[in-house]
């Protein structure tokens, strides 16, 4: 498995700590003495050894200095923020170029506190398991606790494997507004 690494932001989801210079993912949270994104590299390194950080240019200096053990070409650096998709697209495009082609990718976000560790292992060994057998595309996500407007929603479709509970993929929103959140809440 190779891990992509989204290490972005405009810095406002916990302003006045996060600034547009330094952003949510280069904090460190709950009087940790590591930032989310130094967790989020324990975390990939805990998956392979092939780990790649995207990040746009004007960050990219403080990333590095929280990653000192990763070398050079594990940095992909963004001219500009251009959003999630861009940054998978740049980091499929750069490793398309490095790596055999039927090598599954998982990209995760630098920004998320995860407290229960086994179970994000467990899960993305799963999810690489279930990319490669079935040669698709494999979403994780997380059941909600609350209608929420900044997240994307997955419908689950039918269940592809009842060993890891494996579903397919009915539909998927991205941030809905509000009144639709709830709706899918509700679901």
């Amino acid at each position: 498995m190779i891990v992509v690494i989204i290490a972005g932001g405009s810095g406002t989801r916990l302003w006045p700590l996060s600034t547009p210079d330094y952003p949510k993912h280069l904090l460190r949270v709950n009087g940790d003495k590591r930032s989310l994104l130094q967790h989020t590299f324990d975390r990939a390194k805990r998956l392979t050894d092939k780990i790649y950080v995207v990040s746009e240019e004007s960050h990219i200096e403080h990333v590095k200095e929280q990653l000192e053990e990763l070398p050079d070409e594990a940095f992909i650096v963004e001219p500009g923020r251009r959003g999630t998709a861009n940054c998978i697209i740049a980091a499929l495009e750069y490793i398309s170029k490095n790596h055999d082609k039927n090598e599954v990718i998982a990209s995760i976000h630098a920004d998320h506190y995860i407290r229960d560790s086994e179970g994000f292992y467990h899960t993305f060994k799963v999810a690489d398991q279930a990319a490669t057998k079935e040669k698709r595309i494999v979403l994780i996500g997380v059941e909600p606790d609350h209608p929420a407007t900044g997240f994307g929603y997955i419908k689950k479709g039918k269940l592809l494997s009842e060993e890891p509970y494996v579903y397919n993929v009915d539909s998927f929103k991205e941030k809905p507004d509000y009144s639709t959140a709830k709706e899918y809440f509700r679901s």
